[in-house]
């Protein structure tokens, strides 16, 4: 066994950092652009006048640092090189996303809006993989320049993790001699909605509730008759670019289907696993950043004539943090590596629970790495000057949204209780 970082896998985290230290970081520092990262960070991102929305020029600068890896051929370094990337691997992507966390908050890498200068693109695999050749060519293109934006209407207000229990409908309807779909209902948790073209709207087209059946995904413009923006959710991180959204007599084409008609879970589910391990791996490194800090603060930080360091009382919550570090960045790339090795309904049967198994648990233990370096930093660790109240925020949103842990832990019971996965049981 070879626990060693593949040697073009460990050159390309050098030329990210060379890249980073080049293009980005001068970029972070100027025009008072730090202001979105130091103290000031939640104030100049959030537009609160405007509903508590991200403001401009936020916005704009993370597009800019976009262009900028875009350009370097790193922003879509995930994708199949038939889109212009370079076929990273989940491996790769773990450790990249790992990598980046741990270098703390900056213009590189930052996910409260799942911003990355090596990105994620799941809406283009959902196209290459489930769409129609035209609706590949409207979308993919768009998605990777910029100018298609498609959010994902799935969740509901009163169905939160779960899908199955839909109460937007769609009902065949035709318009003009045209064959097609009128949609109505309500959406929650739709990020995006307020820069879409396109939302992927998730609704019961046939069977009952509770039936994974008969659940289709289908493409609506955002500015069709009868969608609309009932209100932003303000949440603990703050800006917010989460509305409610109804869908009211709003009509589409029957080509508007994305897949196969009630198949849309198969849609929603498409990248499930490649995002949970990511984002596990970015916990990890927000963990790694926080225990890093904190060690570092304590030891020069000395109160009472000594550092902090030769207490015991710092020491054993960081060596505990430090060791659950170690085990999980173990299980994450073993994890990331065996999907490499194998297909998409491999993995789900397969793996499943092992990627529940890093993503729940990476969530629980960057809150607790968060709440450790305040504790140790004190008053200033209490503070935004800071990052520690910025990461906790942020990242103890995954223990809901990735995925509800319960959901997750839930998953992992059957896998090992053989009611799912490859070992299930016969009834």
């Amino acid at each position: 066994m070879d626990f060693n970082l593949p040697a073009d896998l460990a050159a390309y985290l050098d030329e990210l950092d060379a890249f980073i230290d080049r293009e980005i970081r001068p970029l972070e520092q100027r025009d008072d652009n730090i202001r979105f990262f130091d103290h000031r960070r939640e104030w100049a991102r959030t537009d609160f006048d405007r509903g508590g929305l991200p403001r401009h020029e936020w916005e704009a600068l993370l597009a800019d640092a976009k262009r900028l890896a875009d350009t370097a051929g790193h922003l879509r370094f995930a994708l199949p090189s038939e889109f212009g990337g370079r076929d990273g691997s989940n491996l790769a992507m773990a450790v990249i996303r790992e990598h980046f966390a741990a270098k703390g908050l900056g213009l590189h890498n930052d996910l409260q809006n799942e911003h990355s200068i090596v990105g994620n693109f799941p809406q283009v695999l959902m196209f290459r993989d489930f769409g129609t050749p035209e609706q590949r060519n409207a979308f993919i293109p768009g998605i990777l320049d910029g100018s298609k934006a498609v959010p994902f209407g799935l969740t509901e207000p009163a169905h939160g993790s779960d899908a199955t229990h839909m109460e937007t409908v769609a009902i065949r309807e035709s318009r003009d001699g045209t064959p097609g779909w009128r949609i109505d209902g309500e959406k929650m948790w739709t990020t995006g909605m307020h820069v879409a073209t396109d939302v992927m709207v998730f609704a019961r087209t046939s069977g009952k509730a509770g039936d994974a059946r008969g659940i289709s995904c289908l493409l609506v413009p955002a500015d069709a008759p009868g969608v609309k923006i009932e209100e932003y959710l303000w949440t603990f991180n703050m800006p917010t670019d989460h509305p409610r959204v109804s869908f009211t007599d709003v009509w589409v084409p029957d080509d508007a289907i994305l897949g196969d008609e009630g198949d849309g879970l198969s849609v929603a589910q498409h990248f499930t696993h490649e995002n949970r391990i990511r984002q596990a791996a970015s916990s990890l490194g927000a963990a790694s950043f926080c225990v890093a800090e904190s060690v570092a603060y304590a030891r020069a930080r000395k109160p009472f004539g000594k550092a902090l360091a030769v207490n015991q009382a710092i020491q054993w919550p960081l060596v505990e943090l430090a060791t659950q570090i170690e085990m999980l960045r173990l299980l994450i790339r073993k994890t990331a590596w065996e999907m490499d090795q194998m297909s998409k309904p491999e993995v789900a049967v397969q793996l499943s629970d092992k990627v529940s198994m890093c993503n729940y648990w990476a969530n629980r233990l960057v809150c607790e790495a968060a709440d450790t370096a305040m504790q140790v930093h004190g008053g200033i660790g209490y503070s935004r000057h800071k990052p520690f109240e910025h990461i906790y925020r942020h990242h103890r949103r995954y223990r809901i949204t990735e995925g509800a842990e319960e959901i997750q832990m839930r998953r992992v019971a059957s896998w090992t209780f053989g009611f799912a996965g490859p070992n299930k049981q016969r009834a």
